[in-house]
């Protein structure tokens, strides 16, 4: 069963951004598309646990700001070098003004 938790508002995100969010002792990011989509990964780079969130987002893609490693912020998937492994990805909707992201499963 998902549980469904309120990240933040759906207006704290530009296009084509991302924010931070912790909740129970883990780090997400919260991504807003150029076609006004919210999506949410794992928070941290899979290569040095570094914060998504303070990275540069373009199109789909999410950059690690510490050497630049890429994920689709859409599946999850590895782009460059040097991340190799995936990201895990949550569902998102949105109520009313809210994103919510499911972490449960």
């Amino acid at each position: 069963m998902t549980t469904w938790v309120d990240a933040c508002a759906a207006d704290e995100i530009d296009q084509e951004d991302v924010v931070r969010f912790d909740h129970a002792g883990r780090t997400f990011a919260i991504y807003r598309s150029p076609e006004d989509e919210y999506f949410a990964t794992d928070g941290l780079c899979t290569h040095e646990k570094i914060h998504l969130a303070d990275g540069l987002v373009m199109d789909d893609t999410i950059e690690c700001p510490k050497h630049n490693g890429r994920f689709s912020y859409k599946t999850g998937e590895a782009r460059g070098a040097p991340v190799c492994i995936n990201l895990r990805t949550y569902p998102v909707r949105v109520e009313g003004d809210r994103v919510m992201i499911g972490v449960g499963a």
